[in-house]
């Protein structure tokens, strides 16, 4: 594993392919998006690129799992997530080379798009579309925590602290107001990249063990057979245990 200490510096260097040309492409689509303002085309574009169940499942718009992570609701929105996709995702591109890191980059936002499906579903949501790449950049910021967990960061661009505990705190308020009232922001999205990227990185992958029904069944009949063994010497050598 790299030395942390001596990798931090190199971030705000030369700008790695995959990073460079993923805020390009999201600060071009947005341009696109808002220079079509309120108009039919804008609609079309949220219909068409952004995340629904509608869309995704229904009319089977599969690409939407991709397309939405391009759409951003506002320069806000754009610009949290391009800047934290710089400050944590050079760093990883130069310790995975630039395939790696795109392949996780995207795999994280398409599992957050499946999350945010399967939620959306299961209350009956067929319509809300989903837009940006926080699932895919909270993906990146776990990455970050599990390479480089005692790497000193700032946490919001605001406070020290050590990436393991950053990450820690954000999945607590994730969760938080994903149990809370409706804000508008996708937190089953931010989630649902952050699980996946955790699992994808340790393989720690929860499993549901179901009882060994066969070893049980024979362990018991080991049982048996030794007691009647022993109940047939017994008999046969006159031991007190012969009732």
């Amino acid at each position: 594993m790299p030395q942390p200490n001596h990798r931090v510096s190199s971030s705000y260097g030369r700008i790695p392919t995959g990073v460079k040309w993923l805020i390009i492409s999201n600060t071009i689509v947005f341009l696109l998006y808002y220079l079509a303002g309120a108009s039919e085309l804008r609609g079309h574009m949220t219909a068409t690129l952004g995340l629904s169940a509608l869309g995704a499942v229904r009319t089977f718009f599969v690409w939407q799992l991709v397309t939405y992570m391009f759409l951003h609701g506002g320069i806000w929105h754009l610009l949290f997530n391009m800047l934290t996709l710089w400050f944590f995702g050079v760093q990883l591109e130069q310790t995975w080379g630039t395939r790696k890191f795109l392949r996780y980059y995207f795999l994280c936002g398409v599992a957050a798009g499946v999350t945010v499906l399967a939620v959306n579903m299961a209350v009956g949501d067929w319509n809300t579309p989903t837009i940006g790449s926080s699932g895919a950049i909270f993906g990146v910021l776990v990455a970050f925590g599990v390479l480089f967990p005692d790497t000193t960061v700032l946490m919001s661009f605001l406070f020290p602290i050590k990436a393991k505990y950053m990450v820690m705190i954000y999945a607590g308020i994730e969760l938080l107001l994903t149990m809370g009232p409706n804000t508008g922001v996708s937190t089953v999205a931010h989630l649902g990249g952050m699980a996946f990227g955790y699992v994808y990185l340790t393989r720690r992958i929860p499993v549901l063990r179901l009882p060994d029904v066969g070893g049980a069944y024979k362990q018991w009949k080991l049982r048996r057979a030794k007691r009647k063994f022993q109940v047939y010497m017994r008999k046969r050598d006159g031991g007190p245990w012969v009732n």
